[in-house]
């Protein structure tokens, strides 16, 4: 599914409308959350899941954590 949305003011921040094609496709509706991912592709907005959002928590920490290892790995 790809449909063009326009970024608009919202109060002193700027959001899009997403169309009911695409809430239903998400299966969330107005007042839900989602959740904003950034990857190599680009971004990724996904209903939001409690669960999923503590293991990124747990992923971020061991990657604060573990810096300098990750780091020599990546070479």
């Amino acid at each position: 599914m790809a449909t063009t949305v326009k970024i608009t003011t919202v109060g002193n921040s700027a959001g899009i409308v997403l169309p009911k094609e695409v809430l239903s496709h998400m299966n969330v509706q107005k007042g839900d959350s989602l959740y904003v991912t950034q990857s190599r592709d680009g971004i990724h907005l996904v209903p939001y899941d409690e669960e999923f959002a503590l293991q990124m928590e747990a992923a971020r920490e061991v990657m604060r954590e573990n810096r300098d290892v990750l780091r020599k790995l990546a070479e």
